[in-house]
């Protein structure tokens, strides 16, 4: 029941509220092998890719262990989920996903 009342709110979102939620995804040539496969499959934001291999990119965002996935909401961080020591992602898909309805749902 929760999930189809969010969807039906999320319906009813207009899509600026989506267009100003952003999710990076933060990962190394080295570490593909914990690349996070379902990234792709989080929905209502939109969504890039980025290697540290380039370190500008890697002092920017202050990435200081790969994968790490970052939420922008307007241009600000707003969370960061980040690998375990074992350099694979802590967090899961549907912790993200439920992060982001959450601050869409916010804004109304």
């Amino acid at each position: 029941m929760k999930k189809m009342c969010i969807a039906l709110l999320l319906s009813l979102v207009s899509l600026t509220a989506f267009s100003q939620v952003k999710v990076i995804h933060f990962n190394a040539g080295w570490n593909e092998a914990n690349d996070v496969e379902w990234f792709d499959k989080l929905s209502d934001a939109g969504k890039k890719r980025l290697s540290i291999d380039d370190t500008e990119i890697q002092k920017k965002y202050a990435i200081a262990i790969v994968p790490t996935i970052i939420v922008f909401d307007e241009g600000e961080e707003v969370k960061r989920f980040q690998a375990d020591l074992s350099f694979k992602m802590a967090a899961t898909r549907e912790e993200i996903q439920e992060y982001i309805d959450e601050l869409i749902i916010s804004k109304f």
